[in-house]
């Protein structure tokens, strides 16, 4: 685009080429990015274009609309109309499936980028390697050991366990019955009485008596 074309055969040939009313605001949204036009250019080269002829203009609501002028195009009859409609219906289905799947690629990408690499891949196969080595080295170092526990062993100790809980339960009942034997002529409270006797409950040392 040279400076003396000021940009006009760019819009001339944008008008032409998508044949629809167009403001100098929608022009210049549309080509600014690619030619690299002003705004004050683009309204100047579009009043040419109209004063000159080669574009049309009409004002709206004091708003100019410009077009491409019609007498160029040849006219359309009703089959070629037809045929143009049916060729949009069927452009407008395939850009419906191309957006389609344009969305299925687009999460497949999503899914592929979030997805682990080769590398990090064999560098979690690696840790769980060393991690499942460990750990047959402590099942060999226990099988290995000679202190095994028996079951008949296990078992006595849970028998010994339930006995002393139980003769535990029975001490404390005794020595509360004994208490409230006490307190009923005593002067004192039970909390003074238990600190002159110098007795500590359970409570007193967070214990409870686990059950059998």
């Amino acid at each position: 685009m040279s400076k003396k074309d000021n940009g006009t055969s760019v819009i001339l040939a944008y008008l032409n080429e998508k044949n629809r009313p167009y403001s100098s605001q929608d022009v210049f949204c549309n080509l600014q990015k690619q030619h690299g036009l002003g705004k004050t250019a683009v309204v100047k080269a579009m009043d040419l274009l109209a004063l000159e002829g080669k574009i049309k203009e009409k004002s709206y609501n004091k708003q100019k609309i410009y077009f491409a002028d019609q007498s160029q195009f040849k006219d359309v009859d009703d089959v070629e109309l037809k045929a143009m409609d049916a060729q949009i219906l069927q452009l407008s289905a395939d850009v419906q499936s191309i957006t389609q799947s344009c969305r299925q690629l687009d999460a497949e990408l999503k899914e592929l980028n979030s997805a682990l690499t080769t590398e990090e891949v064999m560098s979690e196969i690696k840790e769980l390697k060393a991690e499942c080595s460990g750990y047959r080295a402590r099942v060999e170092k226990i099988k290995s050991a000679t202190n095994h526990v028996t079951p008949e062993e296990k078992e006595k100790v849970y028998t010994d366990r339930n006995v002393y809980v139980k003769e535990w339960k029975k001490r404390k009942r005794l020595a509360s019955d004994m208490m409230d034997s006490i307190l009923e002529g005593y002067p004192k409270s039970k909390k003074q009485f238990l600190e002159e006797v110098g007795v500590e409950t359970d409570e007193d040392c967070k214990v409870v008596v686990p059950s059998t």
